[in-house]
């Protein structure tokens, strides 16, 4: 399996690093995360794109001896190799993706000039640590960039587009997807057979109605040709395509995990589900990245109907939830989210901030599969995870409550299939008093 450069990164860009980072900079925590997650995808695709160039190679293989990773705040930021290095990547596209991550996690354009070169000067330096501990040369550098190319597809966060950061035509090969959570697999042509017609006229040709002469080759060559088509096509419809589904296992000592299982689909009743597409959503004159209809647009919908200031107490409020649409969490794990998670999450800490007076509650759920105190105590796990996420970036005071519901309200049956059963798996917010 590849190395993911990314686990690689992750310790040198953690929360204390951010936070650090804000203080320094003068930014909100969130939008200094806001603005890395939007970095990283960019940095690790063109060091993977020059994995030949002769100055990456060179930079990453001394990282190891300049004390890069020692000093990130303000060694990166005033480093000329960093400066070098980004301008042989990006040329002069630098200033493009300094004012599209400024504008998409709404920091300063100096803010943003500044975690450039701390996320290129961590990612080099993380690689550089990662080369000098197992000894690679530069071949071996080059190897690692390039498997990178199948990595950082699933990297860009919801809410920025590739567009936005017009890094140049090499991008187009990564297939950056920032309306999905997932990489869309490539869709397959079905061949396609195509018949010319000749086009002698028929007074030319004297062996066109002689049946002796091959002038009749069609008659029997383009029903044969049409057979093939059809047997083609049945057997294509009565293939067996496999699927990769998602199950909940509890081990023995209580604890739920998800597990990869692959299973034959049956293409009889398989329905393809509707794509849907981020728009952008008014939050008074300022525009969030969400589905129509989503939660962002039915909670502002809500708020600006008047309709929670009215509110008598919490009873009127307990009965509508909101599901995330994007939040997911890592398989297993209550504390990890998957990619494009903190893109949401963002978008409901400048829901709360542009309506002050609004509270909220975070809800938990999972499906009725399993022990029922260990979905109880995941639920409630994750629900805290995204209550102290909230916090974090300011708004921890319009949070009120963060309940693990487990299984309680699941409606589809534990023998449903796991697709069915996805339904019952959830995190949601709802308006309190």
């Amino acid at each position: 399996m590849s190395l993911n450069v990314i686990d690689l990164i992750k310790g040198q860009l953690g929360p204390a690093l951010v936070s650090q980072a804000a203080s320094q900079f003068g930014e909100s925590e969130s939008g200094i995360s806001k603005a890395i997650g939007g970095m990283l995808p960019a940095v690790v695709g063109g060091l993977a794109n020059n994995s030949d160039n002769p100055e990456v190679l060179d930079a990453i293989s001394n990282a190891s001896s300049s004390g890069i990773l020692g000093n990130l705040l303000s060694g990166a930021s005033t480093s000329p190799i960093i400066s070098s290095l980004l301008t042989s990547i990006f040329g002069d596209k630098i200033s493009g993706i300094v004012n599209a991550i400024a504008s998409y996690a709404g920091i300063s354009n100096n803010s943003s000039g500044s975690l450039l070169n701390l996320v290129t000067g961590a990612t080099v330096g993380s690689i550089g640590k990662y080369v000098a501990d197992n000894n690679l040369d530069k071949s071996g550098i080059s190897n690692l960039l390039s498997e990178q190319k199948g990595i950082v597809s699933s990297l860009l966060p919801a809410g920025l587009s590739l567009a936005s950061l017009n890094i140049g035509d090499w991008a187009k090969g990564y297939k950056f997807d920032n309306d999905n959570d997932t990489i869309r697999p490539a869709v397959s042509e079905e061949p396609k057979i195509e018949v010319t017609r000749s086009t002698t006229s028929a007074g030319t040709d004297p062996d066109r109605n002689n049946n002796e002469g091959g002038g009749s080759i069609w008659k029997w060559l383009l029903p044969l040709l049409l057979l093939i088509a059809a047997a083609y096509f049945i057997w294509k419809q009565c293939e067996k395509k496999e699927t990769t589904t998602t199950t909940t296992v509890v081990d023995s000592t209580g604890v739920k995990t998800d597990t990869a299982t692959t299973m034959p689909a049956d293409t009889s009743t398989a329905t393809a589900p509707a794509a849907r597409t981020d728009e952008n959503i008014d939050l008074n004159g300022v525009m969030l990245k969400g589905y129509k209809g989503g939660m962002e647009d039915q909670m502002i919908t809500f708020l600006k109907s008047g309709n929670y200031k009215n509110a008598a107490d919490d009873a009127a409020l307990k009965d509508k939830w909101y599901d995330f649409d994007h939040v997911n969490f890592k398989m297993g794990s209550s504390t990890e989210l998957e990619a494009g998670s903190q893109g949401q999450l963002d978008n409901l800490v400048a829901i709360l901030k542009a309506f002050p007076d609004a509270k909220i509650k975070i809800g938990g759920y999972t499906d009725k599969v399993g022990d029922e105190a260990a979905n109880v105590k995941l639920s409630l796990s994750r629900a805290d995870f995204i209550k102290n996420a909230l916090a974090k970036a300011g708004v921890g005071n319009q949070v009120l409550g963060a309940e693990g519901y487990g299984s309680k309200f699941a409606k589809v049956d534990a023998k449903a299939s796991d697709a069915e059963r996805a339904a019952d798996r959830r995190m949601s917010v709802r308006f309190a008093k």
